[in-house]
């Protein structure tokens, strides 16, 4: 009795687990599609340079999924918007600069290759659109997702985390 009330607990879990992640991913990719509508048009209407609006349409993004994250992801109606502000502010901020910068570096990368130049011949000016596109994945799964279901949307103290994170004496054992 006591394994199928385990059994029941663990599926319960993970399922739990699994619709937080879809919903986190719909968040995203609901952010993600304001932050590229954003940047394209901020690029293609007003000829602003990519950089610009790929930072732009990241702060407008990330706004939103702030704001859905807060309310429907995580439920965090118990934290204070004040504290989840400024941990999201926090991850939000290397967010943004790996964006912009990994959509910088590896634009100027592709563009310098000749058989990018060869293989996309017109369409060479728009190779911002897939380094911020592949930027953005990685982002989103290594950086966003972990970091806000960890640290934002819980209502820990960043002194404590950082304590957590960094504590040599608990892998002292493991070496």
């Amino acid at each position: 009795m006591a394994d199928s009330v385990k059994n029941r607990s663990r599926k319960s879990y993970w399922r739990r687990t699994v619709w937080m992640f879809v919903k986190a991913q719909l968040s995203a990719q609901f952010a993600s599609l304001v932050d590229f509508v954003v940047t394209i048009l901020l690029v293609k209407l007003f000829d602003v340079f990519y950089l610009y609006a790929t930072f732009t349409g990241s702060v407008v993004g990330g706004m939103v999924n702030c704001t859905v994250n807060y309310g429907w992801v995580f439920k965090a109606d118990g934290i204070k918007k004040v504290h989840v502000a400024l941990k999201y502010l926090f991850v939000w901020g290397g967010s943004i600069m790996l964006n912009t910068w990994g959509t910088f570096a590896l634009t100027e990368w592709l563009t310098d290759m000749k058989w990018v130049n060869g293989l996309l011949g017109y369409y060479v000016d728009n190779v911002f659109i897939l380094s911020k596109i592949i930027m953005a994945v990685l982002v989103a799964f290594v950086w966003n997702y972990q970091l806000q279901r960890i640290f934002v949307y819980r209502n820990l103290h960043f002194r404590d985390f950082l304590k957590q994170c960094f504590d040599i004496n608990r892998y002292r054992d493991e070496l």
